[in-house]
């Protein structure tokens, strides 16, 4: 099937270019991206975009998807509290059946804030890779329980390659949820397989202090002595890296992938992105999950991004608005190992969003690139198409399920795991 957009602004993102010209998708990628011509042969569905923009959409590099249940229930708490005393004891109560209902919730989110893909860790695996698949939404997801067998683990990332929406990647939560025995475990699979890791490192500032003392070293200098970060990875939060830590970073290609909102919100700390940047690591952008951030909006995230680093460097000229527009596509994409939806090019993935350029926010247009990450919301989300399928379009889902159904189920759920 031919889809053709015409009329468009386009910003592949190869660079800060954006240029007049059309888009054709044919089936699931992408056929053609330039200046506008007529094609010598049957277009299924044309489409004017009447000027508003085309561009790559957002990935979502670190969540927890089917936390929307605690979504405003256990807020104004420390790391440490809200995790121990109030989300942990909801999650035990967590079954395969409602985590598939809850990541349809969150992606219906997703899908209205133009993110096309999320690196998602959670329980029960195999239910958000069924969620994600009946809603059409591409997900990354982290196999890290350390309660599985490690062949599970194993099977999970090996098969994965033979899916389109679903990929699997090797992780932990954290050092501070993980015995040494579990991290040695899933280090060795790591280099067994000769893949990255992924997992929480260094949110808080007790989280360092409980690392050294337990081990002599701190969470990065730990997990490396581990091997765990020999095939590169990512650490999420990463609020307080020494420098010595940002030189293994360095050395060993982990992406520093940062949550501000959630970290704000849990006065966990501000992360120094722009050192991390300047120190030539690769920077990705995540919401976290909707129980701690309260929401799954890039949008805010990519304005906290920027503007933290302005206010703790003194420094309005730091983490330009075109480098954090980066950030939440082209970096995320490739820290969750998705080079083939990176950039809008011949022979990519069809994971499309339009900006509506008519929206208040947008106006005047000075500078859209600016204005997107400065001034944008989830409201100048005109269109999310993800593997070539247009899922929401003009306020409306395009969804094998109703809005309302989803909603009631999540009620459901969180009204159960509420109760003592």
């Amino acid at each position: 099937m031919y889809i053709l957009f015409k009329n468009a602004r386009i910003l592949t993102m190869e660079n800060n270019d954006i240029f007049h010209g059309c888009l054709l998708v044919k089936d699931n990628k992408i056929e053609y991206v330039g200046k506008d011509q007529v094609f010598p042969f049957h277009i299924d569905k044309i489409i004017d975009c009447n000027g508003n923009l085309l561009m790559p959409g957002f990935k979502n590099a670190h969540a927890h998807t089917a936390m929307v249940f605690a979504r405003s229930y256990a807020d104004n708490l420390p790391l440490q509290e809200w995790l121990f005393d109030n989300i942990i004891p909801m999650e035990e109560k967590l079954t395969p059946e409602f985590v598939y209902d809850l990541t349809k919730c969150g992606i219906l989110e997703y899908l209205t804030s133009g993110i096309t893909s999320c690196f998602d860790m959670y329980y029960y695996p195999e239910s958000i890779a069924k969620a994600s698949v009946d809603m059409g939404f591409r997900n990354v997801i982290l196999s890290s329980s350390t309660n599985e067998d490690i062949s599970i683990h194993r099977n999970r990332i090996l098969q994965s390659k033979n899916n389109s929406l679903i990929t699997y990647k090797l992780g932990l939560h954290a050092e501070y949820t993980s015995s040494i025995e579990d991290i040695k475990r899933m280090s060795s699979l790591a280099n067994e397989l000769k893949i990255p890791m992924y997992l929480h490192v260094s949110e808080t500032q007790k989280e360092v202090n409980d690392c050294i003392k337990r081990n002599g070293m701190r969470p990065i200098e730990f997990l490396d002595s581990l091997g765990v970060f020999n095939y590169g990875g990512g650490a999420y939060h990463s609020v307080y890296l020494s420098d010595n830590e940002i030189e293994i970073c360095q050395r060993k290609h982990i992406d520093i992938i940062t949550c501000p909102g959630s970290n704000l919100k849990l006065a966990s700390g501000i992360a120094p992105i722009n050192k991390y940047f300047n120190s030539g690591l690769r920077i990705s952008i995540g919401t976290d999950g909707a129980s701690s951030n309260n929401s799954l909006d890039i949008f805010k995230e990519m304005y906290l991004t920027s503007c933290l680093q302005k206010v703790i460097n003194n420094d309005p000229s730091v983490m330009d608005g075109y480098d954090v527009l980066k950030f939440a596509t082209v970096n995320s994409a490739l820290t969750m190992g998705l080079n083939d939806c990176d950039i809008l090019a011949k022979g990519k993935l069809a994971d499309i969003i339009m900006i509506d350029l008519t929206k208040p926010s947008m106006q005047p247009i000075n500078n859209i690139i600016n204005n997107i990450v400065y001034s944008g919301s989830k409201d100048i989300i005109k269109m999310t198409m993800i593997d070539g399928k247009i899922l929401y379009y003009d306020g409306k889902f395009n969804l094998p399920f109703s809005e309302e159904e989803i909603y009631s189920s999540t009620q459901k759920i969180a009204d159960l795991l509420k109760k003592k």
